[in-house]
């Protein structure tokens, strides 16, 4: 039986192999544990496990004394906002995000809202490991209180930041691609809200997934459909839990998950305040350009939600996220919200005459290659050192894995925190030059995979 992955981005596995709902009891002994029984606030996506991991992630807050705020179905930005609201000791998300429905996981929070960082799992796998659990007496047992109206306090946040009036009298014809996740529950309500005429996709909360629940350009195909048919000024996707937004333009076009920070990053800073931008090492360059031409600075951080919130919030950056069409936009909340970021979408095409196809076409753009390498027991640091050492780049970042840059582009080789991957991502001025040196360094990277095996 192979064991979940355990990485700032949760405990993640495939149910019946990696993901056991004792697995997932002990983990919530622990953090009930490390929180020393106190206030949790509990959610999850719509996938079919999550009744089962419910019931034992209950079952473990519950026997540790926590009074579990429960939340149902909602996207995870929904969860983390309401953290703040009942001034939690922290929270448990069961959503396994992008991957694939048979994959399910447990997220952790801190009372900021944000994801547990790099020390706080420390210390909770520590606990899980000693298994010294906190054991409430019969007395002492948590209770559970039902949150019904976050996903409303989530939407009123949200419509205090935009300019709803100007939104509104474009009445923009939308098609959103819910995934049939937890977005069926906000999106089409955060439109109607602001006046746009819905055509809902993969509406049905079921957690049976109609197409791949990562929105990247390859898994829209229905959804550039719909926009085409429906004449539609834009179409959103987001994934099954609602921290990531992918955009299809007027005419059917698949923007790329990448652009939808750089729009956002572009809007904010021209429209709304002026200040630090903050993203990850393996987002694109466009975003230095497009911070460049404000005369503002941009911070890069590892990989990882966590990572970008917390630089944020020490630089008071105005805006940040990562390429995954993660957006994060201090004034609603220090978290990657998808459901912000198509409101920012929205404004911004309100505030311009012209279609987003063409609007876009004004934003820098480069072409960026994304693949992995399954990599079994070989020991990552010899992969990454040997990767280091063939290559002569301008600069070598080792802070998240190997980012080599030179002047228009870049290869950064890292360890996945969410599957047994290395992640291959290169972005060059071309597809042609950013697709060659992506399979350059996959070539390299397998050899030396056939030379360790």
């Amino acid at each position: 039986m192979s064991k979940p992955i355990v990485s700032v981005s949760g405990i993640r596995g495939v149910i019946g192999e990696s993901l056991l709902p004792e697995e997932a009891l002990r983990w919530a002994l622990a953090y009930g544990t490390m929180v020393n029984g106190g206030t949790v606030v509990l959610g999850r996506d719509t996938r079919p496990s999550g009744e089962m991991l419910r019931g034992a992630v209950l079952a473990g807050l519950l026997s540790t004394g926590c009074k579990v705020i429960e939340l149902g179905i909602v996207p995870t930005p929904t969860l983390q906002l309401a953290v703040q609201h009942w001034q939690a000791d922290g929270a448990v998300a069961l959503t396994a995000s992008h991957n694939p429905a048979e994959w399910n996981a447990l997220k952790f929070f801190e009372p900021s809202g944000m994801y547990l960082d790099a020390d706080g799992l420390k210390r909770l796998r520590g606990i899980y490991e000693s298994g010294q659990f906190r054991r409430a007496r019969w007395n002492e047992v948590g209770q559970i209180q039902t949150d019904a109206t976050a996903l409303d306090r989530h939407i009123e946040r949200i419509l205090t930041c935009v300019d709803i009036d100007r939104i509104r009298a474009r009445r923009f014809r939308v098609v959103i691609d819910c995934a049939n996740g937890a977005a069926c529950f906000i999106s089409p309500r955060l439109l109607e809200r602001l006046n746009c005429e819905v055509i809902p996709l993969f509406a049905e909360p079921t957690g049976i997934f109609q197409r791949d629940p990562e929105p990247i350009a390859e898994n829209l195909s229905e959804l550039c459909r719909r926009v085409r048919e429906t004449g539609a000024d834009v179409g959103f996707a987001h994934d099954a839990d609602v921290d990531r937004l992918a955009i299809v333009a007027d005419g059917g076009e698949a923007l790329g998950e990448e652009m939808t920070l750089v729009i956002a990053v572009y809007h904010v800073l021209a429209h709304k305040e002026r200040g630090p931008v903050v993203t990850n090492l393996s987002t694109t360059m466009a975003v230095d350009e497009v911070a460049k031409t404000f005369g503002v600075p941009v911070y890069r951080t590892p990989v990882g939600d966590i990572n970008v919130s917390k630089r944020i919030k020490e630089v008071g950056g105005a805006i940040g996220g990562e390429g995954n069409g993660g957006v994060i936009y201090p004034r609603i909340q220090y978290a990657r919200d998808a459901i912000a970021a198509l409101a920012l979408v929205l404004e911004f095409m309100a505030m311009h005459e012209e279609p987003l196809s063409q609007l876009v076409r004004r934003l820098p753009r480069y072409h960026m290659v994304k693949k992995r390498l399954p990599i079994g027991a070989v020991p990552v640091h010899e992969l990454l050192e040997r990767i280091k050492t063939r290559y002569t780049a301008e600069e070598v970042v080792e802070e998240d894995g190997v980012k080599l840059r030179w002047d228009d582009h870049w290869v950064h080789v890292r360890p996945s925190g969410t599957e047994p991957i290395l992640r291959v991502i290169a972005e060059a001025k071309t597809p042609e030059r950013a697709e060659q040196l992506c399979d350059e360094v996959i070539a390299d990277l397998s050899k030396m995979l056939e030379v360790s095996g």
